[in-house]
């Protein structure tokens, strides 16, 4: 059976993340695209449009010294625009080390991703690792 379209969207997203290639991901999102991260510390609250959300995504590299992985393990749809992601998460920072399931909403207009919402499976530990 053929993979769905929105689910082949995130999929390329997730492999566009692994390669640190902006550029794809800039064209897969919508200019007023927003990311909102959980949790309560520097990196935690809303990113507004694509190039706010292009930067997390950088800062996410350097603040990780390019250790942060992201293996994407299951997609979820609903045929409607939205897609949920579960993934594991790893990464080191000054001395730490995060390991984390986690996952994220999208919600998809016009073929193009527009809200992307993060969840964690323990945000108090993704809180302790980017203090």
């Amino acid at each position: 059976m053929a993979e769905h379209p929105h689910a082949a969207l995130i999929r390329r997203g997730y492999e566009a993340f692994s390669r640190g290639d902006m550029d794809t991901l800039r064209g897969m999102m919508t200019a007023d695209c927003t990311q909102h991260v959980p949790g309560n510390h520097p990196l935690s609250g809303d990113f507004k449009g694509v190039d706010a959300v292009l930067d997390y995504y950088r800062t996410l590299a350097t603040e990780t010294n390019g250790t942060l992985r992201v293996d994407l393990r299951r997609l979820f749809i609903d045929g409607r625009g939205h897609v949920m992601s579960v993934h594991q998460l790893t990464a080191e920072r000054a001395g730490k080390k995060l390991d984390l399931a986690g996952g994220i909403v999208f919600r998809i207009v016009g073929e193009k991703i527009t809200d992307l919402d993060e969840c964690m499976e323990d945000v108090s530990a993704a809180d302790e690792f980017w203090a």
